[in-house]
């Protein structure tokens, strides 16, 4: 379940992000693909909808997304979603054979810079 909220919860900071963040939209310039995130037995799944700048997202999975990254479970997605160092916790789900990548590696590289522009903006000095 917290997985499942996890993944509607991207979704949302994605789709506020890519309407109110400049530097984020700057990101979607010339971008039209889908891409998926989910279980490696494809129970939990939602997908992402990158067009004209925005982005959307669903539940459920689409039949060729750009690319999709699938977890082993629900409780190992989570956990490296949430981890304090989402970068190592990937290298090593990878290598593990924990998470498992489909599709275009250099876009998983594109969104992995995309989940970093989600937090807090700085105020500019004035």
């Amino acid at each position: 379940m917290k997985f499942r909220l996890l993944l509607w919860l991207l979704g949302r900071l994605l789709a506020g992000a890519s309407r109110r963040n400049p530097e984020f939209r700057q990101q979607l310039v010339d971008r039209d693909l889908v891409f998926q995130l989910q279980t490696q037995d494809g129970r939990i799944a939602r997908h992402f909808v990158v067009r004209d700048q925005r982005i959307r997202s669903a539940a459920g999975t689409v039949s060729q997304p750009a690319f999709s990254i699938a977890f082993r479970n629900a409780a190992y997605g989570f956990a490296a979603l949430t981890a304090d160092n989402r970068q190592l916790a990937f290298m090593q789900g990878i290598q593990n054979k924990d998470i498992q990548i489909s599709g275009n590696p250099a876009l998983v590289l594109w969104f992995q810079g995309l989940t970093q522009l989600l937090g807090p903006r700085k105020k500019q000095a004035a």
